[in-house]
């Protein structure tokens, strides 16, 4: 018997998240479907101090909070991409790379993405001087000047944690003032390492291999000045931060949109689809933010609730009798936070996801590092490794001192410490090999690395396979990496699932703090990152046909 959800939530932001907490707590079957990680724009945020009753929370301390509650009530996860929809019948299919999801409503929440401003340089530049993330960024330009484009919110905020990297920040804003809450203007002001420059637009940024110069003009008296990088910096940075574009283009067509593509709806979420919502970022609002975000989400869903309701009694369906979830006690959750392992990586909670998902392995896969005991890195990678393979029967560790086993560094090419490499079931190096401990969003990665690898694996679409398995010459991909990056799990999983299925591709997870030899040599300034063959460097965040297609 097939089975169709109650309720289907496109985006694992706050406002999915929300409307998950409040479908679960009305018993609806819910599922939430997310691509990356869990968050959104809130996962980069380092302190959010306008959420009213938590006076001072970091945004992933948040998402983790509401991920919890959602689980408190049942509501389902599943981690993929959606590729196209079916809204036309009673039951609602959501089409993605791992095949359909079927509904009776639907809440899309897949919010926004930063938007691009145009500037000459600004394509040329990515990675190596414009970024777009100050989280996933900001340590790249340690010691360095940076300027900020924007005036709202998130250019303040943004500006504000990059004080903790660069000497000097300058915001460049085409408006005469802050578009944020004077409140964080004033902090802006009060901060002695940034310096506001209102009225200001950017020309264009120069350089050779990085950004050497940047051009500015004052819109009202079109007095232009140029910035010319410090000669013992060598560079400087450029962080865009002028609004979002919604990331609702696999909608179109489908539901009504705005002509920037926000999906529109009345009061209650509703679209002009009947049983399809939207909430969050990608609806056309004054404010976007955290607070409006989850109060869409709850309105949503409980409209969402209602309808669910009327469609079942029109059908004549009668609900299964659910058992009523439990939601921890505070005690249980601290407890659960404080964690008990050899590695601190590791929540109980998480290892008791891990043992679920281990508990659905096919086949046997070996975990193999090589210890250098000289590197803390190294010891830290080894301890997080012996914690992960007592969760698995099929799951197995092999541990060897540096110098000890010269064939087995050899056979899965251990030139970068600390490291690991996965074999599979005949013991053969799979191409997968992680140089760093795969805490923070990277863990994501690692487990998927284990599964995919294991099976039954993500499925992957037939095309896209065929692609792989064409793929006829040699080749080595370092994905560089920031620990605090929402990005660059999607591309190191990418990555290594086309090393699994095709024996000429090798790819690695290198953590860009632990090696800032290849990041001086590549010139990389920006996360994720793929070096191809130790030639090509590729910037952004990229899906797996798109990595396939430079390999062919």
């Amino acid at each position: 018997m097939e089975k169709i959800y109650d309720l289907l939530i496109i985006g694992g932001g706050p406002a999915g998240l929300s409307a998950g907490l409040y479908a679960g707590r009305a018993k609806l079957k819910t599922l939430i479907i997310e691509k990356g990680n869990f968050g959104g724009q809130t996962s980069t945020t380092s302190e959010i101090a306008n959420y009213p009753g938590i006076r001072n929370i970091s945004g992933p301390g948040l998402i983790e909070e509401m991920r919890l509650q959602n689980e408190d009530f049942g509501v389902e996860f599943t981690k993929t991409e959606v590729t196209g929809v079916d809204f036309s019948g009673d039951v609602k299919i959501i089409k993605t790379i791992n095949g359909e999801l079927k509904g009776r409503a639907v809440i899309i929440a897949t919010g926004a993405s930063p938007r691009k401003l145009g500037f000459p340089g600004e394509a040329e530049f990515t990675g190596r001087g414009v970024a777009y993330c100050s989280t996933c960024d900001g340590e790249f330009f340690e010691g360095l000047e940076v300027f900020v484009i924007g005036a709202g919110f998130a250019a303040a905020e943004e500006a504000m944690y990059l004080t903790r990297y660069a000497t000097k920040v300058r915001i460049i804003a085409r408006e005469p003032e802050f578009t944020c809450a004077p409140s964080i203007a004033d902090k802006v002001f009060a901060n002695d390492k940034i310096e506001v420059h209102f009225n200001t637009e950017l020309q264009g940024v120069y350089g050779d291999d990085m950004i050497k110069s940047a051009r500015f003009i004052n819109n009202k008296t079109n007095e232009e000045w140029e910035y010319t990088a410090k000669e013992e910096d060598g560079t400087f940075g450029v962080f865009v931060f002028i609004g979002y574009q919604p990331k609702t283009d696999v909608f179109k067509g489908h539901i009504e949109m705005d002509r920037a593509g926000y999906i529109l709806t009345d009061d209650d979420m509703r679209t002009n689809v009947k049983g399809v919502y939207a909430a969050g970022d990608l609806r056309p609002k004054s404010l976007r933010q955290v607070i409006t975000a989850v109060a869409d989400g709850a309105i949503a869903a409980t409209d969402a609730g209602k309808y669910v309701s009327e469609e079942k009694e029109r059908l004549g369906i009668k609900d299964e009798p659910v058992e009523e979830a439990k939601p921890a006690k505070k005690e249980e959750k601290a407890a659960t936070a404080a964690g008990s392992g050899k590695s601190s990586l590791l929540s109980d909670a998480i290892r008791g996801q891990l043992k679920g998902i281990f508990a659905k392995m096919e086949n046997d896969v070996t975990l193999v590092s090589i210890v250098d005991e000289s590197l803390p890195k190294s010891v830290e990678l080894r301890d997080f490794l012996l914690d992960v393979a007592e969760l698995g029967d099929k799951l197995h560790l092999e541990l060897y001192n540096k110098g000890e086993n010269p064939d087995m560094e050899a056979k899965i090419h251990a030139d970068k410490y600390p490291v690991v490499s996965l074999l599979n079931a005949n013991g053969e190096y799979s191409g997968v090999k992680y140089h760093g401990v795969p805490g923070g969003h990277e863990l994501n990665s690692f487990i998927l690395a284990i599964y995919n690898l294991a099976g039954p694996g993500q499925a992957l679409d037939a095309s896209i396979m065929d692609t792989i398995k064409s793929i006829d010459k040699k080749a080595n991909i370092k994905v560089m990496v920031s620990l605090a990056c929402h990005y660059c799990p999607d591309v190191v999983v990418g990555a290594q699932r086309i090393a699994i299925e095709n024996p000429n591709i090798e790819a690695e997870m290198v953590d860009i703090s632990q090696f800032q030899d290849i990041k001086k040599e590549y010139k990389v300034m920006s996360v994720p990152a793929m070096i191809i063959n130790d030639e090509q460097v590729v910037f952004g965040a990229k899906k797996i046909d798109e990595i396939a297609a430079l390999l062919v």
